[in-house]
């Protein structure tokens, strides 16, 4: 009897322990425990994580591998696109090319921020504008698209061109800032409408001045930069009676509302984007075979509807820019509207003809897949925010910003007020690093010293002009700047022991254009031009990495 009373007693003594200890754990398991901890925390830090929204004009882009370069109809046997195996991620990139109305928005604000009259700002406004003079040709009569292409209502919706690799990125760098600055007004952060009146060159704003230290942005107006989101800037009263301000009481990256920036895309990305494998299984495909952005190996449509009609914007042949009047087959003569030809398989449109298009990357004949394929990119220049002597950002102001002279004489704003100033990274950052070990990484293994044939063989009496002469890129160096009165500086090269164009200021270009033959059409062709010029037949489009997941597809957990 006694027994059977110690057995019931532990039985009861068991049940209680196993009751307590489910309590605890449905306690514990609270909406707003910690993983890690099991603390209680801040409900918004617990809550599910936020997929990014995608920014004005762009289409989503899922990553994934392919072959990047060229594998058909290589006739010139250059070795200028050695297929490599490439894996890209998941990004974003603009529907169609920045059109003529895009950059005009563009134009006009920097006219209105940083008025030409102003004897700081004179050169911004005709820095940024496009080259309207590469319509001219010495025996062709163009004058009516040198006057009219840009500005003109007709050409609203057509590529933009005349514009250089520096313009385009600078371009993308204002987008960034004014995208993000419509976002943070929306979401209550900002006054209402402050972006459109409420901005001078001094208080304009920039998205990584916000990140940093938001009480500098709009150059410090408290009544533009608002103290959190609508209904929470009122400081709040506590149990005891106490006034505290609200916290988070500025939009931060963990926000999860700001985006990314707008920038170029690189080539392996927009390689991946035109040839848009996405859809299609196929091994001859997957093993980067595919000839054109679209199916098959024509240019003409086999649909029934659109059978023979021509799939994009590019020269016929000869003479032969659009084909017979009345019987055209491309519908254009020059460049055409954007969305005139269908969009490939990731919904991009003119990834093929039209215009060619600007990408972020440095020229180099070879892709060093041996170093990376994974976001293969040359051309990394890594910086880092300026610090004052009083220990903070050091933002750009109208007296201290920079401009850069280019080889045709124009000059263009390196930074702008409200900015914050950018100086190379030193050892600091790169001590004992294995991933990078300097800020410019654009000659690594490809024309830094260690990769010339000279390497090692120099001596400390070289002269300057010895030591020039066996860099592994000899290109020429023109030295083009500006005296005090304005007035134009040309110092040419002209050396007859150079032997190449290439150098660390040509950037690769893609896509053929209205200007070339359909062998330039496929998507894996490269070639450069200097990064300050521009032509009548090269245009731009910009690209958004993403943050998150590869893909929005669900997937169930694997055991």
């Amino acid at each position: 009897m006694k027994l059977n009373k110690i057995l019931a007693f532990r039985l009861i003594m068991s049940i209680l322990m196993i009751a307590g200890l489910a309590s605890c754990s449905k306690k514990s398991s609270s909406k707003n425990a910690s993983r890690a901890t099991g603390w209680n925390v801040d409900s918004k830090k617990a809550s599910k994580s936020k997929k990014q929204e995608a920014g004005p004009g762009l289409v989503f882009v899922e990553g994934g591998t392919f072959t990047m370069g060229k594998v058909q109809d290589d006739v010139m046997h250059d070795w200028n696109n050695t297929p490599t195996q490439q894996h890209v991620q998941s990004f974003y990139m603009d529907e169609t090319e920045v059109t003529n109305f895009m950059y005009l928005e563009y134009l006009d604000w920097l006219k209105q921020v940083f008025p030409p009259t102003e004897e700081n700002y004179k050169n911004i406004y005709e820095g940024a504008s496009p080259d309207t003079l590469v319509w001219r040709n010495r025996l062709g009569y163009n004058e009516t698209m040198t006057n009219n292409y840009l500005r003109h209502p007709s050409y609203a919706n057509y590529p933009v061109v005349g514009v250089n690799w520096i313009q385009a990125v600078e371009f993308s760098k204002w987008r960034t800032d004014r995208v993000n600055e419509a976002v943070l007004e929306k979401n209550g952060y900002l006054k209402k409408n402050a972006k459109t009146q409420d901005v001078t060159a001094e208080s304009s704003f920039s998205t990584e001045t916000y990140l940093n230290s938001p009480t500098l942005t709009y150059g410090g107006n408290e009544e533009i930069v608002l103290k959190g989101k609508k209904g929470a800037r009122a400081p709040k009263a506590g149990k005891d009676g106490k006034v505290t301000e609200a916290k988070n009481i500025y939009a931060q990256r963990s926000s999860g509302i700001i985006l990314p920036e707008y920038r170029l895309p690189t080539e392996a990305e927009w390689e991946y984007a035109a040839a848009a494998d996405v859809g299609q299984r196929e091994y001859n495909i997957y093993k980067g075979q595919k000839k054109y952005p679209w199916s098959g190996d024509y240019t003409r449509s086999g649909k029934r509807q659109s059978k023979g009609d021509q799939l994009a914007n590019f020269k016929q042949g000869n003479g032969d820019y659009g084909g017979i009047a009345g019987w055209s087959d491309d519908g254009a003569d020059i460049t055409n509207a954007v969305k005139s030809y269908p969009a490939n398989d990731f919904g991009l449109y003119d990834m093929a003809g039209n215009v060619a298009e600007w990408v972020q990357d440095v020229y180099r004949p070879i892709i060093d897949n041996e170093s990376n394929d994974f976001n293969y990119f040359r051309g990394n220049q890594y910086t880092k925010n300026k610090i004052g002597a009083d220990g903070k950002v050091e933002i750009v102001t109208k007296e201290n910003m920079k401009y850069d002279t280019l080889s045709n004489g124009r000059i263009v704003a390196r930074n702008f007020p409200g900015q914050i100033a950018q100086v190379p990274v030193d050892e600091q950052e790169t001590y004992l690093r294995q991933n990078f070990d300097k800020s410019d990484n654009v000659n690594y293994r490809d024309g830094d010293k260690q990769s010339t044939r000279y390497y090692n063989f120099g001596s400390e009496s070289e002269t300057e002009k010895q030591k020039d002469e066996k860099i592994m890129y000899n290109s020429p160096k023109h030295n083009v700047t500006t005296d005090s009165l304005g007035k134009m500086v040309r110092k040419y090269d002209k050396s007859s022991k150079r032997t190449t164009l290439i150098n660390d200021e040509v950037r690769v270009y893609k896509g053929g254009s209205w200007r070339d033959r359909a062998f330039w059409l496929d998507p894996a062709q490269r070639r450069y031009f200097p990064q300050d010029m521009a032509t009548d037949y090269i245009g731009f489009r910009c690209a958004m990495s993403r943050v998150g997941a590869k893909s929005d597809k669900k997937k169930s957990a694997r055991n």
